[in-house]
């Protein structure tokens, strides 16, 4: 209805590209945008600025920032994140959002200020072919050339990175097409790929029936969760069929909350660092039913799981892009179809598994447990108590966030994601990600608590933006784990090159007094006891607050230090150089 009252208000109302594009984004529901602001785009700034009462814009301090608080964006509330940018610099600072979003299948609308058609293959300033630069790391991307189908390129834009395999869209806004005055009619509001049951594809008779006969059929099953297009209604259709089935359950890596992480069904994270356990349970299994996930080289352990290209299990997977099914696996049973359709299917299947299998999920579960208990680690901070504190004092539907570093295994492995969208984590890698994941989960939830991990690597590639946090009043909790170097790089030289310590050591500021330059609230922490009262002080700050936790350089991962890591490198060296 909204649509078609737009179309009749504005068909024959002359505006120019900026106004144009802006209106597009209200038909499609846009109610939050990130940007850096640029010279290239003016008349888009303009245009918000008339409409700045329906979309909130967050200026950041670096296009890092601001496309990873859009990504973010699309995580957690499953449409496009929107993030603008300005031409060259900005376009290519703002690539490793636009990669995260694609390895995440998230779906993202970046949009870019580009020089005039006038200027264009002349390598004008700034000038980049976007086509040629994002092409390989986006669904889509385009340069509007005339402002007169700038309707048509956005609505395209919101159903590209909605449908299939969600991911990111980028188009490029040329100065001319912008400033232009034309008379056309708008778009209506996009079909939301996933979610709208008409667009996006479900599985059919022959499908569930096959996934039935596999399951009856079935002496060791597991089933593994993943991927995008998921929503609050399709985990509780999830968590039914996992009831009724009563199947093990395993969520891929970083995808840890499709899954209440304290329902007896639980079995752990299929990931970077993953249970030993858990991974000879999935090896073993007969049958595995894949929801969503990509079946990607984090959550295969670097494709050790399944063998390529036929699994050992009789493989069904389950994902919205038909490109993805047959793309590493040949499953025994492909299904192309949305999560939220598949899941709302086989949540009325009754029971078809044998009640042999009570006792291996049973196990699961236990060995979860198990995996889960106390490590000690040298040092006077221990991250272990860190964690238990957070799961008894946060909220069920508190947001946690962070980037790629050792640090975060203290938090997949420790902590319990207690619903649907309380993790936001990139399954790209991107350090630098928790800081603006959690600014923008803050914007997105303000009544929800919001914490970001970060190490002290992660956090100062996008620590700047602590001031962004300060300046919309988004009061996230930020836990910098500092331990003086690049963690996860250092480990790996000690395991390849014992010893050989270099380009992996940090001198660091101070994190608090860094923090409270900003105007946040910013304490340090070097003993566990301490980590209590900080945090309790943290949280009743009224305002962004940072917590230094500082821990042994010797604390590398949970079960292992970096001693120990060096020692056991240079034995098998040793070993190597004895052998005949």
């Amino acid at each position: 209805m909204n649509g078609a009252s737009n179309i009749k208000n504005n068909q024959h109302n002359p505006r120019n590209g900026g106004q144009l594009l802006v209106d597009q984004l209200k038909i499609h529901g846009v109610d939050l945008a990130f940007c850096v602001p640029g010279e290239s785009y003016l008349p888009v700034l303009d245009a918000l600025y008339q409409n700045r009462d329906s979309i909130k814009l967050i200026t950041t301090r670096h296009e890092g920032g601001a496309v990873n608080m859009a990504e973010a964006y699309g995580k957690l509330t499953g449409k496009p994140g929107i993030c603008m940018v300005t031409r060259g610099p900005g376009a290519t600072n703002a690539s490793i959002g636009v990669h995260t979003a694609f390895q995440d299948s998230t779906p993202m609308i970046l949009f870019i200020g580009q020089v005039g058609n006038d200027f264009v293959e002349r390598e004008a300033f700034q000038e980049i072919d976007y086509r040629r630069m994002f092409g390989p790391m986006a669904k889509w991307v385009a340069q509007i050339d005339r402002a007169d189908r700038i309707p048509e390129y956005v609505a395209r834009a919101f159903q590209v990175a909605t449908t299939g395999r969600m991911g990111p869209v980028v188009l490029a806004l040329p100065e001319d097409t912008l400033s232009a005055i034309v008379a056309v009619t708008d778009a209506i509001k996009y079909h939301h790929g996933q979610a709208d049951a008409t667009v996006g594809p479900s599985p059919g008779t022959p499908a569930l029936a096959g996934v039935s006969s596999l399951l009856a059929g079935a002496k060791n099953p597991f089933v593994i969760l993943g991927g995008s297009g998921w929503s609050v209604e399709s985990c509780a259709d999830i968590q039914r069929f996992a009831e009724t089935q009563n199947l093990p359950i395993g969520c891929a890596f970083r995808f840890q909350d499709l899954l209440d992480n304290n329902h007896q069904n639980y079995a752990g994270d299929v990931g970077i660092g993953i249970n030993p356990k858990l991974a000879a349970r999935v090896k073993e299994a007969d049958v595995v039913l894949c929801i969503g996930a990509r079946l990607g080289e984090m959550t295969t352990s670097g494709y050790t799981l399944f063998d390529s290209p036929v699994p050992r299990q009789k493989l069904i997977h389950v994902h919205a892009g038909a490109e993805e099914l047959g793309r590493v696996y040949q499953a025994e049973l492909m299904i192309n179809s949305t999560v939220a359709a598949f899941a709302n299917a086989i949540a009325v299947l009754p029971r078809v598994t044998s009640t042999d299998i009570d006792a291996a999920t049973i196990e699961a579960r236990q060995q979860y447990a198990e995996w889960q208990r106390r490590r000690e680690t040298p040092g006077h901070l221990q991250m272990w108590d860190v964690m238990q504190h957070l799961k008894s004092v946060l909220p069920r539907d508190a947001i946690v966030t962070n980037g790629a570093g050792n640090y975060a295994s203290w938090v997949h492995r420790f902590y319990r994601y207690g619903s649907f969208r309380t993790q936001l984590a990139p399954t790209s890698g991107a350090m630098g990600y928790g800081v603006p994941a959690a600014i923008a989960a803050k914007a997105v939830a303000p009544k929800r608590t919001v914490i970001c991990f970060a190490g002290d690597g992660c956090f100062l590639m996008t620590g700047q933006e602590l001031a962004t946090a300060v300046q919309y009043q988004l009061n996230v909790i930020f836990i910098v784990v500092n331990n003086g170097m690049f963690g996860t790089i250092r480990m790996h030289q000690e395991r390849e090159f014992p010893g050989h310590v270099y380009g992996t050591q940090l001198v660091n500021p101070d994190f608090a007094a860094f923090a409270k330059s900003f105007g946040a609230h910013g304490e340090v922490v070097e003993r566990t006891s301490d980590f209590a009262g900080a945090f309790e002080r943290a949280s009743t700050a009224g305002k962004p607050a940072l917590i230094e936790v500082r821990i042994d350089a010797e604390a590398i991962t949970p079960n292992m230090s970096l001693s120990a890591i060096r020692e056991a490198a240079e034995a098998n060296i040793a070993l190597r150089a004895s052998s005949p």
